[in-house]
């Protein structure tokens, strides 16, 4: 039951907030008997599996490291898969469970190969197809994997420009994304496994980011598509492929299609869902109307259906609410009832938790800029000192509902702004396109002016706001304290990029299809080394006049540690406050929860002496 006396609002524990959840990530068996869900087993998240209303659940996993984060059932019903990497480097390898031997399985075992699930259909229960950068790390071809055997099979061969593969329904690579020398993409189609490839669709670089093939047809003969060509948003339609004739399923002129909910069986779209204040679903098959109805009574909180058995009888629901924890319920569509089943970290209900406030101003140039805001729960008015939240990506963006850090810092007595800027994503390609070649620029400027904003409204003291966010909102923590340092009072940057020059020149391989597109938005090193200089923050470090925090993962594959190091020092040498912390096992983000603990506790201490919030009790570590 949640406290709402809000005259005394207790700290929630760090712990809580950011150790491991309860349970997490529920999974209904094909045949609907068993269900799976993420837990710890020795403080180490691992899969368990049970039956259905019996309490014989069991770790069926054994990770004794980083936890496991990502499983699904074999559609055979024998196996749980997942996927696991060493110390944060994102080389993903396949394994496998039996779940009534115990045994386990490695499907993948090669050195810095990434491994990606492409295709695992319930009509071939036996077969998984998998992306593998394995014959040349820069692309990653398509392999076939049956179960039973374990015989891995090359089944496409990627030319040196596909970024992602499309299957059908009947296992058959049929369609390809590659991108062109323009910076946008291509969308390549064949008849059959054996014929030549040929250009369907063609996104330039305006639509590159806001398109792309999301599926086949039952009968191959037609694809659906988000498609973002004479429209700002993405709509969702359907491409016949003999006849070029494109049909407009859901459409919004200023929010882009976010998910499609397809059928199993017939691969009909049953649902869309838009991603604007909160997200809002749209029901394009009748046969569900009564389900979405019936669930949609069981919460308040945003769902998504995120599992389905094979009878397509039961469904697995998880629940959004931005001041609850996550809720799961399982949905019997015969009887159109739901079953609580647990929340994610149940402790979280006994603290009284502050609201996602979606808020909207107008940036200095006239666009809109979206966002949220978190303010102590306390009941108190007046301005706080405030935290700027700034999301990674930068291609991506903030939603409404419960998020860990932005309940922290309201709870530790922070406002907590959080921005969706220029450059991200969901608002249609005009704000998205105008954040290119805007990093450290307009994109920094709405943020400027989200402060701004803050400060007018009464909700932030001007003399105390931090700014704070990871890997891109790291570079925006960055920007900040070289930038406009008299803006803050304190900056926290974790995995962000300090030189966009050495960071561009180290992305990954298997990144190195999205290089033109890098150069577009945000820089050519070769032919705009001054540009990105005057954007990166390890060439204005005299300007920083404001205590820093930087945490860093050593193995880091996107943001390499040298991006940190290099600041650190330049800081170091002229004498500029910063703490910097290396996890030497962690990688673009802290998946360990130790590491995670240590981190925020170190963060908690660092913006509750420059910011004057509260601290858990016994400190940080």
């Amino acid at each position: 039951m949640t406290n709402n006396d809000t005259s005394r609002i207790p700290l929630i524990p760090r712990e809580i907030l950011f150790g491991n959840p309860d349970k997490a990530s529920p999974q209904v068996s094909p045949d609907g008997k068993l269900m799976a869900y993420l837990a710890p087993h020795d403080d180490v998240l691992n899969v368990w599996v049970g039956t259905v209303g019996q309490d014989d659940y069991r770790p069926v996993t054994n990770d004794t490291d980083r936890g496991i984060r990502v499983y699904f059932w074999a559609h055979n019903g024998r196996q749980v898969l997942y996927l696991q990497d060493e110390a944060g480097n994102e080389n993903w390898r396949l394994y496998s469970v039996d779940i009534s031997t115990g045994k386990t399985t490695e499907h993948t075992p090669f050195d810095d190969v990434q491994v990606q699930i492409l295709e695992h259909d319930k009509h071939f229960p036996d077969d998984v197809l998998l992306a593998i950068n394995k014959d040349d790390a820069r692309f990653h071809d398509v392999y076939h994997l049956n179960l039973r055997s374990h015989e891995l099979t090359q089944v496409a061969k990627n030319p040196g420009n596909v970024t992602a593969w499309l299957v059908d329904a009947e296992l058959a690579v049929r369609g390809a994304t590659a991108a062109t020398a323009a910076g946008g993409f291509d969308f390549l189609i064949r008849d059959s496994r054996d014929d030549e490839w040929r250009t369907l669709v063609s996104w330039s670089a305006e639509d590159a980011l806001t398109s792309a093939a999301l599926g086949f047809t039952r009968d191959g003969g037609s694809v659906y598509l988000l498609d973002s060509r004479d429209a700002n948003a993405a709509r969702l339609v359907k491409l016949h492929i003999g006849t070029r004739e494109t049909r407009v399923l859901a459409e919004d002129p200023t929010y882009d299609v976010a998910g499609a909910m397809i059928h199993p069986d017939t691969r009909e779209i049953q649902m869309v869902s838009f991603l604007k204040a909160r997200t809002e679903h749209v029901v394009l098959d009748p046969s569900i109307e009564d389900d979405i109805a019936a669930i949609q009574l069981l919460n308040p909180g945003d769902f998504d259906v995120i599992n389905r058995n094979h009878a397509d009888d039961v469904w697995l629901v998880a629940f959004i609410e931005d001041n609850q924890p996550i809720s799961y319920y399982s949905f019997d569509r015969k009887t159109r009832e739901g079953t609580f089943l647990f929340h994610n970290r149940s402790a979280l209900a006994e603290y009284t938790l502050a609201e996602s406030r979606p808020v909207a101003f107008q940036a200095r140039d006239g666009l809109t800029i979206h966002g949220y805001l978190h303010l102590p729960a306390d009941g108190k008015g007046g301005a706080r000192p405030m935290v700027l939240n700034v999301h990674g990506g930068p291609w991506h963006r903030d939603t409404w509902g419960y998020d860990p850090e932005a309940q922290w810092f309201a709870n530790r007595g922070y406002a907590c702004l959080q921005l969706n800027f220029r450059g991200s994503t969901g608002y249609g390609k005009r704000v998205l396109n105008a954040g290119d070649k805007e990093w450290g620029g307009k994109m920094h400027d709405d943020l400027v002016d989200g402060v701004r904003w803050a400060v007018e409204s009464g909700y932030a003291d001007p003399n105390r706001i931090a700014i704070y966010g990871g890997s891109y909102g790291g570079y925006a923590a960055l920007v900040g304290a070289t930038f406009t340092p008299q803006l803050f009072t304190c900056a926290v940057d974790i995995v962000g990029p300090s030189n966009l020059i050495t960071f561009i020149n180290t992305i990954p391989p298997y990144w190195s299809s999205y290089l033109t597109l890098l150069h577009q938005r945000v820089g050519n090193p070769e032919t705009e080394a001054e540009f990105l200089k005057s954007r990166s923050p390890l060439f204005h470090v005299d300007k920083i006049q404001i205590p820093m925090l930087i945490a860093q993962g050593a193995n880091d594959p996107r943001v390499k540690q040298a991006e940190s190091e290099q600041i650190v020092e330049a800081m170091k040498s002229k004498g500029i406050d910063h703490s910097y912390m290396l996890f030497e096992d962690e990688g673009h983000g802290f998946a360990k929860p130790e590491n995670r603990l240590e981190f925020y506790a170190a963060a908690e201490k660092f913006l509750a002496k420059h910011l004057n919030g509260k601290v858990e009790n016994g400190g940080a570590s």
